[in-house]
C-alpha cells in the first residue's frame, strides 16, 4: 500500500502533485510543480529504478531541475527527495522508516521532520489515519507560509486505480475537511473495489451513497 496526504496553498494541488500506482510506488512532484513527472517516476520504479535512482534521473532529465522539488518510495519501501537549489524559499524534506516528507514556502525547516515523526508515532492507526496525522503535524509545526486552501489524500491498494482518491479545494480549513471526508468515505471504500470486481455478491450498506 503507497499514499500521500497533502496540504498546498495552490488549488487543485492533489491533481498534480501526489502520484501512486499499486504494487510500484510513489511519487510526489512539487514546486513549479512538473505534473508530467509523476507518471514518469512511476514508469522508472515500475522498471526498477530505487527511489534514488528515480528522484535522480527526474531531475537530471528536467528542463528546469533548478525549480523543482521530487519525492519518491519504492516497492522496497526506500525513499529520497531532491530539492532545487534554485527555489528561493524555505524547503527540504526528511526521511524515516519508509516515509519522506518534503515541503517548499514552509515556515521553518522543522515541518518535514514534523510530519515524518508524526506519522511513525501512529503506528498503532490505519494507513490513511496516519497519513493525516502528518500532514495535521507539518501544519502544527508552522505550516506554509500561505495560507493552506487545498488538501489531499491518495492512497494505492491492490487494484489498477487509487483505492482513495479524496481531494478538498479552496476552502478555509482543508485539512479539517479532508479528515471529515475520509471519515465519511472510508466505510464504504471496499464497496466501491467490490462492485468492480464482485457486483452481483454486493449488498448496498446503510448510508451508502446512492450511485452505489
Amino acid at each position: 500500500m503507497f499514499g500521500m496526504a497533502m496540504g498546498s496553498s495552490g488549488v487543485a494541488a492533489g491533481n498534480r502533485c501526489p502520484w501512486v500506482r499499486a504494487g510500484v510506488g510513489g511519487i510526489a512532484t512539487q514546486h513549479r510543480t512538473d505534473t508530467r513527472a509523476g507518471p514518469l517516476g512511476l514508469d522508472l520504479l515500475s522498471k526498477g529504478c530505487s527511489a534514488n535512482e528515480t528522484v535522480r534521473i527526474l531531475a537530471e532529465s528536467n528542463d528546469f531541475p533548478g525549480e523543482r522539488q521530487f519525492a519518491a518510495v519504492d516497492v522496497h519501501g526506500r525513499v529520497a527527495f531532491y530539492s532545487g537549489p534554485e527555489i528561493n524559499n524555505i524547503n527540504g524534506g526528511y526521511t524515516g522508516d519508509q516515509c519522506v516528507a518534503t515541503g517548499n514556502f514552509i515556515a521553518n525547516e522543522g515541518v518535514p521532520k514534523a510530519m515524518v515523526e508524526a506519522y511513525e508515532a501512529a503506528k498503532g492507526l490505519g494507513f490513511a489515519e496516519r497519513l493525516l496525522a502528518g500532514v495535521d503535524a507539518g501544519l502544527a509545526a508552522g505550516g506554509e507560509t500561505k495560507a493552506i486552501g487545498a488538501a489531499s489524500l491518495t492512497i494505492a491498494d491492490k487494484e489498477a486505480w487509487p483505492l482513495v482518491d479524496l481531494r478538498v479545494d479552496w476552502q478555509d480549513s482543508p485539512l479539517t475537511e479532508l479528515r471529515r471526508l475520509w471519515v465519511f468515505f472510508k466505510p464504504f471504500q471496499q464497496v466501491f473495489v467490490d462492485q468492480v470486481i464482485h457486483p452481483e455478491t454486493m449488498e448496498k450498506p446503510v448510508g451508502a451513497p446512492m450511485n452505489i
